[in-house]
């Protein structure tokens, strides 16, 4: 199976599930225009977060590594109406100027409180508990933000940890690639964490061959 097989079953399933977005289609051209790396989460994949944050009422939400704030709004946007507010921790100034940009567009501002610094220094400034924490920064710092989450979760509270796969090449023990060593680093953090169920899945699609883990904390 070759990549643009795998884009197009992901527009083929987009076009029930993805209706027209302004929102999230400007949060896209906008951070374009403003030339940050595309490297924002899929769709379907902000949809699953959506889903995941929605399903379990979550009223705190927490996300290391805001970039444009696409995934961001989608995680706002899963809040309930009357209460609820998604921290978002982006090192970029720039990043976060045009998330916070991209997020009033979207209409979520009020309910997102963007914080800029190294997510490093960040998060000893927060108190939990969070509900709900996405952790899609940079891959090297992994493990030390799950960390972290785990500080400022409670039981139940989900964490979910994009781009763990790396292609494959999570599996390459010898590899250089700092990418692929945080990630195995943190796999082999989590696999010594007490007190939590995980699970890995891999996906294919538009973002080609990578995956997500999600943890429950007991």
């Amino acid at each position: 199976m070759k990549d643009p097989l795998w884009a197009e079953v992901d527009r083929y399933f987009g076009q029930f599930w993805n209706a027209p977005d302004p929102a999230l289609e400007g949060a896209l051209a906008a951070n374009a225009e403003a030339d940050l790396p595309a490297i924002d989460v899929a769709p379907n994949h902000g949809r699953l977060l959506y889903i995941l944050a929605r399903m379990m009422g979550a009223r705190r939400i927490l996300e290391i590594g805001t970039l444009g704030g696409y995934s961001t709004i989608c995680l706002a946007r899963a809040l309930p109406p009357e209460a609820g507010q998604v921290v978002t921790l982006e090192s970029n100034p720039k990043h976060a100027d045009v998330a916070r940009s991209n997020l009033a567009r979207a209409g979520v501002a009020d309910r997102v409180d963007v914080r800029v610094g190294p997510a490093i220094e960040t998060l000893p400034t927060l108190t939990g508990p969070f509900d709900f924490v996405f952790i899609d920064a940079d891959k090297p710092s992994t493990a030390d933000y799950f960390a972290w989450a785990l500080k400022l979760a409670r039981p139940g509270t989900v964490i979910v940890i994009d781009n763990v796969v790396r292609e494959g090449t999570v599996i390459d023990e010898r590899s250089t690639d700092p990418n692929v060593i945080g990630m195995r680093r943190f796999h082999e953090q989590l696999a010594q964490t007490p007190g939590v169920y995980a699970t890995t899945i891999q996906t294919v699609g538009v973002k080609k061959h990578d995956g997500f883990t999600i943890v429950l904390v007991d």
